[in-house]
């Protein structure tokens, strides 16, 4: 989960934590067939409901891994984040595939995006839980209404509170990590020597947060019977169990309340008119 912006002092340490650990955030997703995995159905169902050739603005963009995969695939990609570190290696990775034309990067929080260049878009990606780092999805909603044309949409890939692969290590006795999304206010998650908060959401609160200048498209969850994207090994040390998981997980995931569980869920919103509040 890489951060685009929080309120407060959270702000620095996520930008801090998350700089520092860029190198093994794309060192993790090497030979990683599960989250490949993950990340194919995010962009087949961006392609479903974004035409080729969109402006598109990425948030929490981390280290380009999306914005670089967007482009290949013939998008115009923006990519935004706020750690240092992640943006850096942003350019050389689109310069090694080709794309650079078609990648511009930009620091800055998806709390400020009066401030961001190029707008408008004609859609908005923010994939693998950098929302989860926004105390207050209204906020980054009216960021967006700022800079997505009318009849544009919003693709958001956010970490719901129930996640059946965490829930089922109660039965190993680690209840707190089990239990760690259903806490009020946020869970403190640390990296490289920093804290802040984690919050949860519903499909149902990111609907609400958006309000009604936005129409509900599909949601459907990622990774509900497959393990979580922290989970490297099992699809290479289990492949044919891996596949069978696979195949439920295809299946289930649109079907409620399948659809609102998961390691992350994808909501699509598109919007329906000018100013939405």
């Amino acid at each position: 989960m890489s951060p685009a912006a929080v309120n407060g002092p959270d702000l620095e340490a996520i930008a801090d934590a998350f700089s520092r650990t860029a190198a093994r955030y794309d060192s993790f997703a090497d030979d990683h067939p599960h989250l490949t995995r993950m990340r194919e159905q995010v962009y087949a169902t961006f392609a479903r409901h974004v035409p080729t050739g969109s402006r598109v603005l990425e948030l929490n963009a981390g280290t380009g891994t999306d914005a670089v995969a967007l482009a290949r695939r013939g998008y115009l990609v923006h990519a935004t984040d706020v750690a240092p570190g992640m943006l850096a290696r942003i350019a050389p990775k689109a310069a090694r595939t080709g794309v650079t034309e078609r990648v511009s990067v930009q620091a800055c929080s998806f709390l400020e995006l009066g401030d961001v260049w190029h707008a408008p878009f004609d859609a908005v990606l923010s994939d693998l839980g950098g929302l989860n780092c926004a105390p207050d999805l209204s906020v980054v909603a009216r960021g967006i209404d700022d800079v997505l044309r009318p009849g544009g949409v919003a693709v958001l890939v956010v970490m719901p509170p129930i996640c059946l692969w965490e829930l089922a290590l109660v039965l190993t006795g680690r209840f707190r990590l089990a239990t760690r999304r259903l806490r009020r206010g946020g869970t403190r998650s640390h990296l490289e020597g920093r804290e802040f908060v984690a919050h949860y959401f519903t499909p149902k609160a990111v609907r609400a947060a958006f309000g009604p200048g936005y129409e509900l498209v599909a949601v459907s969850g990622l990774s509900v019977i497959t393990p979580t994207a922290e989970s490297k090994g099992i699809a290479s040390r289990h492949p044919r169990v891996y596949a069978a998981l696979a195949r439920l997980d295809d299946w289930l995931s649109p079907l409620p309340p399948f659809s609102r569980w998961g390691d992350f869920f994808v909501i699509i919103l598109r919007r329906v008119g000018g100013a939405t509040r």
